[in-house]
């Protein structure tokens, strides 16, 4: 299928999945040369790369098997996609958009989470039973560290100081040593947690467990449950503002948004999304809360602070993962269903006192077979 691309003047609200580039519609962006999304496609094996300057597809890179997890180096001009099913780690270089090595870690390892200065990266293996520290700067393993059962996804603190694991399978939480290599503790949370965040402090751990409906905080340097608090229906996905003040949980089974304080341990309030929300984002600026609704089709648009709903767009079908471009005018939807990622323009006013207008859906290019995460990375260097 070729690439579908409209304006955003064109749009209707019918068809969105097999829309067709308008004569003499050309896209232009803000942003920063040299910027890419990377859009991990498990059903194909590959990861499509998409120039956010052109909002053209420039690449197709064949990874391992079923590649999910993608994450950009905060720090280094690479990108690191997690495969499945190979058991490896692939590194991108961000300067010329090309497999630079694969790195082989445990077995069923789902996504990575690299320190700020990118010299590091941890992978939970939930096959195995066990988490690998990388050495990102020489591209090899560190260290093979045993944990809980079924370790689903490893969190570090900025600083590198702490790891977090949430084990699914035995209701635990493993907190690692992250200079020494080793385990500091494992302690007993909620059932089954599976996503998980760590403030930007490197003070605590937030794990969402989907068995239980709960959210559970973690004192890293204490190695304690401060807070265990109910949420909605199946928790299955955490959304921390920048600032790491809030929390928004995406409570898949009730339909809600729960908004979680981590440091007053509190649900401060819940409120509708949409049909099965799966996914949330915040702006950098703690502003705007973004909620892909998996079984809706669209993205739900939040005021942060009010919880008050902007707009909803109608995007392709079971919208999951979303990212924000550098310069936070675009907003990238992965639709697993149908194959593409939604570009959503997001204006933005100089003067405050005009209103912007509501994001709205600017055209979809496809991907490859269940798109499942997205990284975006501007390199500091071109090829």
């Amino acid at each position: 299928m070729s690439p579908s691309r409209v304006c955003a003047s064109a749009l209707l609200p019918v068809a969105l999945a097999a829309l067709v580039l308008l004569a003499g519609c050309k896209p232009r962006t803000s942003e920063a040369p040299h910027s890419f999304a990377y859009v991990t496609n498990s059903g194909s094996n590959r990861v499509t790369v998409i120039d956010l300057g052109t909002l053209k597809v420039t690449a197709s890179l064949a990874t391992g098997n079923n590649p999910t997890g993608v994450t950009a180096s905060p720090a280094r001009d690479e990108v690191y996609v997690v495969n499945t099913d190979s058991a490896t780690v692939t590194v991108i270089d961000a300067t010329t958009n090309r497999i630079a090595g694969n790195i082989p870690v445990g077995r069923q390892p789902y996504s990575i989470s690299v320190t700020g200065d990118g010299k590091r990266g941890w992978v939970a293996n939930a096959g195995s039973n066990t988490v690998t520290a990388l050495d990102l700067e020489s591209h090899r393993a560190l260290a093979t560290i045993a944990v809980g059962h079924q370790p689903g996804v490893a969190r570090v603190s900025p600083d590198g100081l702490f790891v977090a694991v949430a084990n699914h399978a035995d209701n635990t939480l493993t907190i690692l040593d992250g200079a020494g290599l080793k385990v500091l503790a494992t302690i007993a949370v909620c059932q089954s947690p599976d996503s998980l965040v760590v403030l930007p402090d490197g003070s605590k751990a937030v794990a969402g467990c989907s068995g239980s409906r709960q959210v559970a905080v973690v004192n890293l340097k204490t190695t304690q449950v401060e807070s265990l608090l109910h949420v909605g229906g199946t928790p299955v996905d955490l959304a921390m503002k920048p600032d790491g003040g809030e929390i928004f949980v995406s409570n898949y089974e009730a339909q809600t948004i729960s908004a979680v304080g981590p440091y007053t341990g509190e649900v401060s309030e819940s409120f509708l999304a949409g049909d099965h929300p799966v996914r949330g984002l915040v702006s950098q600026d703690n502003g705007t809360l973004y909620v892909s609704n998996f079984n809706s089709n669209n993205v739900a648009v939040f005021d942060a602070a009010t919880r008050k709903l902007i707009t909803t767009v109608t995007v392709g079908t079971r919208p999951d993962a979303l990212a924000l471009s550098p310069s936070e005018t675009m907003l990238l939807v992965a639709n697993s269903g149908s194959g593409d990622v939604s570009i959503l323009r997001l204006d933005k006013r100089r003067d405050k006192k005009v209103q912007a207008p509501p994001p709205r859906l600017f055209m979809m290019l496809p991907t490859g077979e269940r798109p499942s995460q997205i990284a975006v990375k501007t390199a500091t260097k071109a090829n």
